[in-house]
C-alpha cells in the first residue's frame, strides 16, 4: 500500500482527484506560493488540485525527502512527521522545480500542504493560470 507520500504521488501523477481526497483531513490547508492566506478546507483545496491537473503540463516528480518539521499553524501547532516531494513541469511554456511539502496527522492523513516553486517567471505563470482557473471554476470571484 505504501506510504501516504507514496500514495499521494501516484493519485497526482495518475490525475485521480478521488484518491487525492482520501489522503487529505477535512480541515486541510494548502499554502501556495501565489497567495499570502492558504487554501483551507478538503472541498477548496480539491478544486484548486482540479484546476492544477489542468494547468501544469508534463508534471512529474524525481524525488522524495522524509522526517519532520514544525508546521505552519503557529508556535503550538507542534511538529509533524513530513515529506518533501521534488517535482518538475511546464505552466504555458515556462520550466518549473519546485517541492510540495507534506505534513501528516497522527492518523497519517494530509493536514498541512505547502507549494514552493522557482523560478520567479513560472511563479507568475503559474499564478495566472491558476487564478483563471479558479475563476472559471466558480472558486473564486472574478476580479
Amino acid at each position: 500500500m505504501g506510504t501516504t507520500a507514496d500514495r499521494f504521488k501516484a493519485a497526482v501523477e495518475a490525475q485521480d482527484l478521488d484518491a487525492v481526497e482520501e489522503l487529505f483531513t477535512e480541515d486541510v490547508r494548502l499554502y501556495s506560493p501565489v497567495k499570502f492566506t492558504p487554501f483551507e478546507g478538503r472541498p477548496m483545496v480539491l478544486g484548486l488540485f482540479g484546476v492544477l491537473l489542468r494547468t501544469f503540463e508534463d508534471f512529474h516528480y524525481v524525488g522524495e525527502l522524509a522526517g519532520s518539521a514544525q508546521t505552519a499553524a503557529g508556535p503550538d501547532g507542534g511538529s509533524a512527521d513530513s515529506a518533501i516531494l521534488i517535482f518538475r513541469a511546464t505552466v504555458n511554456g515556462k520550466q518549473i522545480h519546485g517541492i510540495d511539502l507534506l505534513q501528516f496527522d497522527e492518523a497519517g492523513r494530509i493536514k498541512e500542504f505547502t507549494v514552493m516553486v522557482r523560478p520567479q517567471s513560472a511563479v507568475q505563470a503559474l499564478g495566472e493560470a491558476v487564478l483563471a482557473g479558479l475563476v472559471e471554476d466558480g472558486l473564486v470571484p472574478q476580479a
